[in-house]
């Protein structure tokens, strides 16, 4: 998988990082190994129960990747990765940066992408399935969690087919960048990473618990630019309860969903993002949301990933919303750009 090259430098193939992305995905999916298990095997059974001729078209990745908004989508697999540039959103303007910066000594292999671009962004809506068996988790009836998600698969997926959404892979391939999105590993990530924060301290109120999202630097640095965990709604005071932190799963679910989690006992929801008929359905059925923030809370996710990329030895490039946070064994041990920060203004 790795090996030293003449600087001493360990390297990662394309293939292998992907695989390794793949494989933390699944490791932090809120579903559970067994909901994953089930997603591959399906793949597996269509597969084989396809025409010769058919099975050219059927998408292979999916026989080993569960997540269809994640995929290698230009370079070859067997591609040594040195430098990597990474964004939350990587497009045309991305990729001629990532040209610039080689120019002027960067040796970038790979654009990485948190957002989904090319056929894993036509594969977001596919997705959004493994949000049913979150729901079944939550107390939800596996028939009612299934008839909730499949109007809005269908409207997102409906959505995504006017996009011209291969543009950026097209320029990666035509100056010879290997090309990866990954959006719901990272994300699986952040909602295990989260969860796991909730059962620890124990939020007593919405207050609390934005301070505690306060502490985590990838949120605090979305504080002064606005874009930092807030209530959306409910109160300071208010009393947090069941705290649910829903931040996988593609893009926002059904909004039918609200009144059966507010009978199953949820009071707050950490998310992401909110859509506003989301939002009235929330406050109709008394559950208090916190928004943590969008881009930040993909910061984290992506940020948790590059812990371990890092680890083998490729060096990471920051764009597009992206600023590098490095944590070892659970702590963080630098921010990059506040010390480049604090190094200019000594200057």
């Amino acid at each position: 998988m790795q090996r030293d090259n003449d600087q001493g430098v360990i390297d990662l193939k394309l293939g292998d990082l992907y695989k390794l992305a793949i494989e933390q995905g699944m490791k932090n999916d809120p579903r559970g190994k067994d909901a994953v298990a089930r997603d591959l095997r399906l793949a597996k059974e269509e597969f084989k129960a396809l025409d010769k001729d058919k099975k050219d078209e059927f998408d292979q990745d999916r026989l080993i990747n569960p997540y269809p908004d994640s995929r290698i989508l230009a370079g070859d697999p067997k591609q040594e990765i040195r430098e990597m540039i990474v964004g939350i959103d990587m497009e045309v303007g991305e990729v001629l940066l990532a040209d610039r910066l080689n120019e002027k000594g960067a040796k970038i292999d790979l654009i990485y992408s948190h957002h989904p671009e090319g056929k894993a962004l036509g594969g977001l809506a596919s997705l959004m399935r493994m949000q049913e068996d979150i729901l079944v988790q939550l107390g939800l009836p596996i028939a009612a969690a299934e008839g909730m998600m499949g109007k809005r698969v269908s409207e997102v997926d409906r959505n995504i087919w006017p996009l011209n959404h291969n543009r950026p892979v097209d320029a990666a391939n035509l100056l010879g960048f290997a090309f990866m999105s990954v959006h719901t590993p990272t994300d699986n990530m952040v909602a295990t990473f989260l969860q796991n924060l909730v059962t620890k301290k124990k939020p007593e109120t919405l207050a609390d618990v934005v301070a505690m999202l306060k502490e985590i630097p990838e949120y605090a640095a979305g504080v002064p630019i606005n874009a930092g965990p807030k209530i959306l709604l409910g109160s300071d005071k208010m009393r947090a309860g069941k705290v649910v932190v829903d931040m996988t799963g593609g893009t926002s679910g059904s909004e039918d969903a609200y009144e059966r989690l507010s009978r199953e006992g949820v009071s707050t929801m950490i998310m992401m993002h909110i859509p506003e008929s989301h939002r009235k359905k929330c406050e109709e059925h008394n559950i208090n949301i916190i928004i943590a923030g969008h881009i930040a809370s993909d910061n984290l996710g992506v940020n948790l990933l590059m812990d371990i990329v890092e680890e083998k030895g490729i060096k990471v490039h920051e764009c597009s919303g992206f600023k590098r946070v490095q944590r070892k064994n659970g702590r963080v041990v630098s921010e990059r750009s506040k010390a480049r920060a604090a190094k200019k203004a000594t200057k």
